[in-house]
């Protein structure tokens, strides 16, 4: 068979013609970016309103409070002063060392332990631990801009701060990789409050704690006068400094007022040396002296013992740093028989002749009474029952005082009441107490006849001398005052208000008083010998008493006091000292606080020029033969 032929290839076909390339519209594209860009510009115009228009005052304000830094300016703090004008608590220049808690974060010092640092140099200088300092640098808040870490420091203290900060600052111009960890560290201006004489009328004084605010004394009762009002100041401030170009905003600080007290610096420091010496011869407990102006009623001194320092509370004891001297009520004992006796002589029952037959022992109630030595029957006259202290012979003379015995209470307590027993001084000190008067309704039978002769009730210090300075002055009771006046900041002195006067007895009985008195410390049977002063007639009188101590409520020991006036026939001064259990020695209240008030009576009357009148003593007699 003859092969086939080979098919012929297909013709290639023709390739086709390109097609033209179409562009889509941009316009959809465009409109889609036109509004997001149209809704971008207008988020930004309405932050932009809300930040200048609708909020623009709080946004202002919070700038400002980020720009500007507030300081309290301290108002300096008012001198106390003695009748003189000597400063006895004054202030001086000191810093309060402050910081700025957002200085000292990473973001500005660019650094993770920019506190610890910090706290490592400060620590030594302001004698605080580290830590204390670093969680005061890194507080919760982080938008705090001031804390306080010292207070009252002295300007050594912020002058060694200043050069640190300094050298550091140069130090990092030279080296860029110091950081100057003490730009945030400030100080403002302040004061210390400091006591030029130390001990001299503390618990008087008092002291300023650590707020700056009295925390005792004078200090505390006329904190408002003396403290002032503190100012403000505002100032804008970059890295810890102020910027000199942008004003300031100041509130000036108000200064406090001066307080000049009645005290008399030299007779203060005589009687707070001779209490003192007592006590620590006595191996006593504490001790207290008060001087009055026997005319004015003016406190001249209020001396306690011990005491404390208020520049340095560190070494004080909290028993110490009052004034004890009206914050300690006690038993008087003795002393409070001359009020006894002005109620027998006003209420015309008996007279200084009177006779009095004074056993060794009293039945009276449920209590056998005795004095304080046996001895035989006394003969003894109503100004023998008050020279030889004795207390049968006042129970027997107040006795007379109301047909029962229920009515002779409800007299002599009318009395004690009227001579300032069982009621504030009148000094408003903060912690005086206004001592224990029970109405005589509510005396037990035992205290029907001690309360007598100065058992069973209490009183304190001030009371017992006000008691001695009210028949010093004719039987007018003058409230004690310790505050002389004030000097404000405009240097106006305003006098302190005349104390109030209230006649408890009449000048006649004051009178007769002052010759008895005079006879426990002339005679020579008297118990107050030892408070004689050469020269000068003096009036005045004993006590002992049975003390309660305050740890278990029930007796141990004994109060020892004196009290009275001179010269006795033109009284001037007024004095009282009291001893609390005295361990060493005699603890006769002649015989301890005796010596103490003749020390103290005479450097206040040669103090003040107070000459002795010249006119011998009134003889009044002691006993008589029956």
């Amino acid at each position: 068979r003859p092969a086939r032929r080979p098919a012929r290839p297909p013709a290639p076909r023709a390739a086709a013609a390109p097609r033209p390339l179409r562009l889509g519209s941009p316009r959809p594209r465009l409109r889609l970016v036109g509004v997001a860009l149209t809704l971008v510009l207008l988020v930004f115009v309405v932050r932009l309103l809300q930040v200048q228009a609708v909020d623009a005052s709080a946004y202002a304000a919070k700038a400002e409070q980020n720009r500007y830094v507030g300081q309290v300016l301290a108002a300096e703090r008012g001198e106390i002063t003695d009748r003189a004008g000597i400063a006895l608590a004054t202030s001086v220049d000191a810093y309060d060392i402050t910081a700025d808690p957002t200085l000292f974060t990473r973001e500005q010092l660019k650094i993770d332990d920019g506190p610890e640092q910090a706290a490592a140099l400060l620590a030594p200088i302001l004698g605080q631990d580290q830590e204390d300092i670093v969680e005061k640098l890194r507080p919760e808040d982080e938008n705090l801009r001031y804390v306080k870490l010292a207070d009252r420091q002295t300007p050594q203290v912020w002058k060694q701060i200043k050069d640190l900060k300094s050298a550091l600052a140069k130090k990092q111009q030279s080296d860029e990789s110091t950081v100057n960890v003490l730009a945030g560290v400030l100080a403002t201006p302040s004061s210390k409050r400091v006591y030029p004489n130390g001990e001299l009328a503390a618990g008087i004084l008092g002291w300023v704690n650590a707020e700056g605010k009295g925390g005792g004394g004078i200090e505390q009762q006329l904190e408002k006068q003396l403290a002032g009002k503190d100012g403000e100041i505002r100032y804008a401030q970059s890295g810890g400094r102020q910027v000199p170009t942008v004003g300031a905003e100041e509130t000036p600080a108000v200064p406090g007022s001066d307080i000049e007290l009645t005290i008399d610096r030299d007779i203060q420091w005589a009687a707070q040396n001779a209490i003192a010496r007592q006590v620590e011869k006595s191996r006593a407990d504490r001790g207290y002296v008060i001087v009055q102006d026997t005319q004015t009623g003016e406190i001249l001194a209020m001396a306690n013992s011990p005491g404390f320092d208020p520049n340095d509370l560190s070494r004080a004891t909290s028993a110490n740093m009052g004034n004890a001297a009206l914050q300690d009520a006690y038993e008087p004992g003795s002393t409070a028989k001359v009020m006894s006796m002005a109620a027998v002589l006003e209420e015309k029952v008996a007279t200084p002749t009177t006779r009095v037959v004074v056993p060794n022992r009293l039945h009276r109630g449920d209590r056998l009474f005795q004095d304080d030595i046996d001895h035989p029957t006394w003969y003894l006259t109503l100004n023998g029952v008050l020279a030889k202290s004795s207390n049968i012979g006042t129970i027997l003379a107040t006795g007379q005082l109301g047909r029962t015995q229920a009515e002779a209470n409800k007299v002599l307590y009318s009395y004690l009441r009227k001579f300032g027993i069982g009621e504030p001084t009148g000094l408003r000190f903060p912690g005086e107490t206004p001592g224990i008067l029970a109405p005589p309704q509510e005396w037990s039978t035992s205290q029907q006849y001690t309360i007598p002769f100065g058992q069973g009730v209490s009183i304190n210090a001030m009371q017992a001398a006000s008691v001695y300075t009210t028949i010093a002055n004719g039987g007018v009771r003058i409230e004690p005052t310790l505050i002389r006046g004030t000097k404000g900041p405009d240097g106006r002195f305003d006098p302190a208000p005349k104390p109030e006067r209230t006649r408890v007895v009449s000048e006649k009985t004051a009178k007769t008083l002052a010759r008895m008195l005079e006879s426990v410390v002339d005679d020579e049977e008297g118990t107050g010998t030892k408070a004689r002063i050469a020269g000068y007639r003096v009036a005045g009188k004993t006590g002992t008493a049975n003390r309660v101590d305050p740890a278990t409520g029930k007796y141990r020991g004994y109060t020892s006091s004196f009290a009275g006036f001179a010269p006795a026939d033109q009284p001037r001064i007024t004095v009282y000292c009291a001893i609390q259990n005295a361990t060493q020695g005699s603890y006769f209240g002649g015989q301890i606080c005796g010596p103490v008030y003749k020390q103290v009576m005479r450097f206040a009357l040669k103090s003040l020029q107070v000459p002795p009148t010249g006119a011998p003593p009134a003889k009044l007699p002691v006993t008589y033969k029956p």
